[in-house]
């Protein structure tokens, strides 16, 4: 989801017009355009563009080489990964909707980094497991997860055996359209509301981890970005 009730329409559209759309790779507008054709108000699940290019930022600073990207949909945060990643670099990206997944797929092959992917249709948890057992313990520099919001802690409690120390999580959508600064009394959507606690519960959850150092930008809907210690 990429509300962010945080920020103003017209404070938005400048950081778009200013400093997003002009940096924007070609084959991620013309897949950010394919998915609004395509899939409508649910485009919102792919990550926004501001928020893309923080990622993209983020993953170059860190030198990253090998990440896992759980929840994909069209795959707009999956081809930014992939560009910001060196030509050896590697991607696990895991999601249910292989669908979904193959509509972004097109865009990820002109821009030439499909060689770095390595999807994975299944359900997350699973998958994780899978990892796990399959010896990938502490091998990732950086993970994404943008998945369903009720299995962020299991994700979490699982990610910290996959990611190196010093390695960043990220998790998206911490904010739920700014609800979490809400009171219960406040009127908000019904999809907002019913799932403002379990934002909630997991910012406390993060905010109390001692084994990782954290912070949330107000960057898209919320990006929580966790340093394993």
């Amino acid at each position: 989801m990429a509300k962010n009730i945080l920020k103003t329409p017209s404070l938005l559209q400048y950081i778009l017009e200013t400093s997003s759309y002009p940096k924007e790779h070609e084959q991620l507008k013309l897949l950010r355009e394919t998915t609004i054709h395509k899939y409508g108000k649910r485009s919102i699940m792919n990550v926004p563009l501001d928020e893309a290019q923080f990622i993209s930022m983020l993953l170059k600073i860190m030198n990253a080489k090998k990440t896992l990207e759980i929840g994909v949909f069209t795959g707009y945060s999956l081809l930014t990964t992939a560009l910001a990643l060196p030509s050896n670099g590697k991607i696990i990206a895991i999601d249910m909707d292989r669908e979904a997944y193959e509509t972004g797929l097109p865009f990820i092959q002109k821009a030439e980094v499909d060689h770095k992917i390595d999807f994975i249709q299944s359900d997350a948890l699973s998958a994780i497991n899978g990892l796990i057992d399959g010896k990938h313990e502490e091998s990732f520099d950086y993970a994404f997860v943008d998945a369903d919001k009720e299995n962020f802690i299991k994700y979490h409690e699982l990610l910290l055996k996959l990611v190196k120390k010093g390695g960043i999580i990220a998790y998206d959508n911490t904010l739920w359209s700014g609800s979490v600064a809400m009171s219960e009394d406040d009127e908000m959507e019904d999809m907002i509301k019913r799932k403002r606690n379990i934002a909630i519960e997991f910012n406390n959850y993060i905010a109390n981890d001692t084994r990782i150092e954290s912070t949330i930008l107000s960057i898209g809907d919320g990006v929580t970005l966790c340093r394993l210690l």
